[in-house]
């Protein structure tokens, strides 16, 4: 797999391995079940999901809880993450790097990232956008670390590997895309904590 980023590098070696060991279990997919729960009573007729950057398949697993019957896809950089989500049986799972055109002639009905794009070199978001717009045929939903904009944040003594900024006001920016819903969740919610996440969805 050809790489055209440093991140990308970083998360197929031993850091993504080691984020694999830090986010997993049981509290995570409830959490993550709350949180999807939340955001698709504001996206009727939702039958089919595609997740770029699906690690090991925490999302795909709560999303499959609240409809066994979605149509469920991810793509993950991180071939243990991918092996694991794929082990599941529950989505195909595409291993490769979403910087590539995923554009296909395939659409699903929702198309989103949750904390990936804050990990994605700011010179190449542009492509991830384009990706998520081309592979919705009408929601896309960005589950990120918001900021007004955009700013470096040091990530575990790493720098250059978390950015913030307002990536949904990019998209509907870039897209034309409009507002449906949007929140945020503590990480000292008293039952279903995320790691302060804003979340945005947005219709075509």
């Amino acid at each position: 797999m050809a790489f055209q980023t440093e991140q990308e590098r970083f998360w197929t070696g031993s850091f993504g391995d080691e984020y694999i060991d830090r986010n997993q279990g049981e509290h995570i997919v409830t959490s993550n079940l709350a949180l999807f729960a939340r955001i698709l009573k504001s996206a009727p007729d939702v039958k089919s999901i595609v997740e770029l950057g699906c690690n090991i398949g925490l999302n795909l697993q709560a999303l499959k809880r609240i409809n066994a019957g979605f149509e469920l896809c991810g793509y993950e950089i991180n071939e243990t993450a991918a092996s694991t989500a794929r082990a599941l049986e529950i989505a195909n799972i595409v291993q490769g790097t979403i910087l590539e055109d995923l554009a296909a002639g395939r659409t699903y009905d929702l198309a989103f990232t949750k904390t990936v794009l804050i990990h994605i070199n700011p010179g190449k978001l542009d492509q991830v956008y384009r990706n998520l717009h081309a592979l919705s045929s009408r929601y896309v939903l960005v589950c990120e670390y918001y900021n007004p904009s955009p700013m470096v944040v040091t990530y575990r003594g790493n720098e250059d590997r978390l950015f913030k900024r307002d990536f949904a006001g990019e998209i509907m920016d870039k897209f034309g895309m409009r507002l449906l819903d949007y929140g945020f969740v503590y990480h000292r919610d008293n039952y279903f904590p995320q790691d302060d996440i804003t979340w945005f969805l947005l219709e075509k």
